[in-house]
């Protein structure tokens, strides 16, 4: 099923303008890796990635990059539109959480239309990491302008296909959530708003006697200037714990740089010692706000414990907007 996922992908990625589209096709399965299984509106290929139409669909999805107006695709009040950034691989990991957690209890899943489009990887992924990070905002600001359009194109794509909630799960892109979604008639769920309200309710306590509530984030040197969790959470009166220069330099970023060598023990081994200096200064919780960071520590490691995936709960938050709409329509 995932090499069938795959081969969908790689011929949207030739028309350089991929949108995974679907309905509410799923009920509750017993296995979350059986639940993603996106071929309602999937575009079918045979073994040479032709198809049969491949004119139409190319006409079409010019018009899409365009940002030409497409017949509304779904029209259920509850549909998600997922605004698809950096990692193709973040969004479909997203995308199955969604799923799976919407339709568990036997539930129908969430209807939704996603659009991801890999060029993106090219304008928001840094050339080096460590570069990025000593190089600070000139680095970060680079094409912005073309970065926002982008963004704001796919967003108003989504809108028009019957998305009634924008959902972005890429971290980095959230440091223009605010230019995307001006002028967006519809709920436009941010993840560090969502992480600080749960962390919000969760009634969290200080661990030294006389302080705030402390919370670590732990990211890429990019995500970190962007400033945003930090922002969201000190609007809910934590106080906000960043590495300092000497674990960004000599931890951090090794540990990234390890994952992309294929050093899975290196790196979560560095993971350890990071999370470990934050808990010496008394942080309650360490948001791991890096895709390359989640599920490298195993689930039964008590440091796993102590951190949390910021994705985790925007999907949360989704599913809570989704069924809050479903509420309100069964109402007499």
């Amino acid at each position: 099923m995932f090499d069938k996922i795959m081969t969908t992908m790689s011929f949207h990625t030739v028309l350089n303008f991929p949108a995974f589209l679907n309905r509410s096709w799923c009920s509750g399965r017993s296995n979350p890796s059986v639940a993603v299984q996106l071929s309602s509106v999937f575009i079918q290929t045979d073994e040479s990635g032709n198809t049969p139409e491949s004119k139409k669909i190319l006409g079409s999805v010019a018009a899409v990059a365009r940002c030409q107006t497409p017949t509304s695709l779904l029209t259920q009040e509850n549909t998600v539109g997922i605004l698809g950034g950096v990692s193709v691989f973040s969004t479909l990991i997203f995308l199955e959480k969604l799923v799976w957690w919407s339709s568990r209890h036997g539930e129908e899943c969430l209807p939704f239309v996603v659009c991801s489009d890999p060029t993106l990887n090219r304008e928001l992924a840094p050339p080096s990491l460590s570069l990025s990070f000593r190089g600070k905002n000139a680095q970060f600001q680079l094409n912005h302008g073309p970065i926002v359009e982008n963004l704001r194109c796919k967003r108003a794509f989504l809108e028009q296909s019957g998305a009634r909630c924008i959902v972005m799960p890429c971290h980095l892109a959230h440091a223009w959530h605010s230019e995307v979604s001006e002028g967006c008639p519809l709920p436009f769920l941010h993840v560090g708003e969502c992480v600080a309200s749960e962390l919000k309710k969760a009634k969290l306590k200080p661990l030294e006697a006389g302080s705030n509530v402390r919370i670590g984030v732990l990211a890429n040197g990019e995500t970190l200037m962007a400033g945003f969790y930090q922002e969201k959470l000190q609007s809910q009166g934590f106080e906000v714990v960043l590495p300092d220069m000497a674990t960004m330099e000599h931890i951090v970023i090794p540990a990234i740089e390890a994952l992309h060598r294929k050093d899975m023990e290196g790196a979560r081994n560095l993971l350890r010692i990071a999370v470990h200096i934050f808990l010496m200064r008394a942080v309650n919780i360490v948001i791991l706000a890096s895709d390359e960071m989640q599920d490298l520590l195993p689930r039964d490691d008590p440091l796993s414990k102590k951190c949390i995936n910021p994705m985790d709960a925007l999907a949360r938050s989704t599913i809570g907007w989704a069924k809050s709409i479903e509420e309100v329509h069964r109402k007499p």
